[in-house]
């Protein structure tokens, strides 16, 4: 038997993103997002609400960084998602964050999150409040590499539980993309 829990924004995994912005005299700004995920090939979409000083900031630079928020660093993580950057402007030095100008965009890089998306901003809907950005580069520290690629248990990235409010550590391999289904084929 399914119990109904009627319309919730709950899917699972819902990654946690930290947008990465400049404001307009260059101070690196960052928020949690967690309502999004790749909608094209090389294109990420997010929700994220007008009323922010990340979104004022990537539509002013017309770039952002998305870097992939990790269990390492939960609370600081969840930190810039509380804390507006509109009332508290340091809030990444005041959670210990650390940040480098992308080689490819405007946008701060955020240097103890190994794995960041550098995107320039393709288009913002303030009714919908859908972020829309162009992928140009993804970089990842040689820390979170297994022969080359991104290993995910060496990333440790976390998953956001709306319907609980946690925080959880994408876990172990359980199979094969585009492997494991071909015993179905005859």
């Amino acid at each position: 038997m399914r119990k109904n829990f009627g319309s919730k924004p709950m899917v699972y995994p819902m990654p946690v993103f930290i947008i990465g912005t400049y404001d307009e005299n260059g101070v690196p700004d960052a928020m949690n997002a967690a309502w999004g995920g790749i909608s094209e090939e090389n294109e990420i979409s997010i929700c994220v609400s007008d009323n922010h000083k990340t979104t004022a900031n990537l539509l002013l630079k017309k770039a952002f960084t998305v870097s992939v928020a990790t269990a390492d660093y939960v609370k600081e993580c969840d930190y810039v998602g509380i804390v507006s950057g509109n009332k508290v402007p340091d809030k990444l030095a005041k959670c210990g964050f650390h940040t480098v100008k992308s080689e490819f965009v405007d946008a701060p890089i955020i240097e103890e999150l190994p794995m960041a998306l550098e995107c320039k901003l393709k288009s913002y809907d303030e009714e919908s409040c859908r972020l829309v950005g162009e992928i140009v580069n993804v970089c990842a520290d040689e820390s979170i590499l297994t022969n080359g690629k991104i290993d995910p248990m060496k990333l440790r990235a976390i998953t956001y539980d709306s319907a609980n409010h946690g925080y959880h550590v994408i876990g172990e391999r359980v199979g094969n993309a585009f492997s494991d289904g071909k015993k179905f084929m005859l």
